[in-house]
C-alpha cells in the first residue's frame, strides 16, 4: 500500500536540483532524442552511467541490450533542445547533430557520452537503463542547464566564474 501522494512526492524530489541531459538514439537510421533530468554516473571501474526512462517512451521500442545511446549534457544557453526533446517538439529547429560511431550527439553540448546498454532495470513506472561508457567529449565551455522546483535554474554567474 502506498501512502506517500505523487503530487507531494514529486514536490519533495523537485527539490533536489539536477542538470539536464538529452539523451539520443536512433530510430530506423534517425536521430530521435529525449529530454531526461534523472542521469548520474554509476561506476568509475568500469566507467558507467545510468538513465531513467519512462515506461511509455518510445525510447523502449529502439534501445535494448547492447545498443548504444547517447547522453548530452545541455549548458544554460541550450534550453530550446530540453524543451524540444520534452515534448514540445519546433518543426522549424535544425537540430545541430555531429555523429560519433553511428550515434547522434548535441553539438555544443558541456559534454557528450556514448554508452552501450549494460543493464535494464524494471523499476516502478519506469526502466533503468546503466550502459557501459564507450566514448567521452568535453565540449563547450559554459554554464550548465539546471533544473529545480519544475523550473530551468542558472546558476548566478557570480558563482559560474569561480
Amino acid at each position: 500500500m502506498n501512502l506517500i501522494e505523487p503530487k507531494f512526492f514529486r514536490s519533495v524530489m523537485g527539490l533536489f536540483a539536477t542538470g539536464v541531459t538529452v539523451i539520443t538514439y536512433k530510430i530506423d537510421g534517425a536521430p530521435a532524442g529525449m529530454t531526461a533530468n534523472a542521469f548520474m554516473s554509476v561506476s568509475m571501474d568500469p566507467p558507467l552511467v545510468a538513465v531513467s526512462v519512462r515506461k511509455h517512451s518510445r525510447f523502449n521500442d529502439y534501445v535494448r541490450m547492447g545498443q548504444s545511446y547517447g547522453v548530452n549534457i545541455l549548458a544554460e544557453n541550450q534550453e530550446v533542445w530540453s524543451g524540444h526533446f520534452g515534448g514540445k517538439p519546433n518543426a522549424e529547429l535544425a537540430v545541430p547533430f555531429v555523429w560519433h560511431a553511428g550515434m547522434p550527439l548535441i553539438e555544443g553540448s558541456l559534454g557528450n557520452i556514448v554508452a552501450s546498454v549494460a543493464a535494464i532495470h524494471e523499476t516502478g513506472d519506469h526502466f533503468l537503463y546503466v550502459g557501459h561508457v564507450e566514448h567521452l567529449r568535453l565540449g563547450e565551455q559554459h554554464s550548465p542547464l539546471l533544473f529545480h522546483t519544475g523550473k530551468y535554474r542558472r546558476i548566478p554567474s557570480s558563482l559560474a566564474s569561480g
